[in-house]
């Protein structure tokens, strides 16, 4: 499991808070391979906001692979950067996210369903 798991660890299937599974206690703590440790929900959200501009550049990227139906390759990475780079002034909106992705040239480009992850042609 991924050590962003382990902070959601206190929550079961159905998103319920719990502090033991098999009546062992639950231990939210995790550490990444450089050495960061945190621990439970409020550590990953310390975490988060330090690393805010990765975050926001990860979501950005997840957004755009949901919103053009297809997976992400090299030639989308500036793209992406720039999405992030002008959301910026806007503290990374949700709404500068979103429209920064609408308004990309992959977004527009489209792509139909026999394309099977290829890029479409203008």
């Amino acid at each position: 499991m991924d050590p962003l798991g382990f902070a959601l660890e206190n929550f079961d299937a159905l998103g319920k808070w719990r502090s033991t599974s098999d009546d062992a206690p639950i231990d939210p703590s995790a550490s990444f391979p450089d050495g960061t440790r945190f621990e439970g929900i409020a550590g990953l959200r310390t975490l988060l906001v330090s690393h805010k501009e990765d975050f926001v550049r990860t979501l950005t990227g997840k957004l755009l692979a949901y919103a053009t139906g297809r997976g992400l390759d090299h030639h989308d990475l500036p793209v992406i950067r720039k999405i992030v780079r002008d959301a910026a002034p806007a503290d990374y909106s949700w709404s500068s996210i979103i429209t920064g992705v609408v308004r990309s040239a992959p977004f527009s480009m489209g792509s139909s369903p026999g394309d099977q992850g290829e890029r479409s042609q203008p």
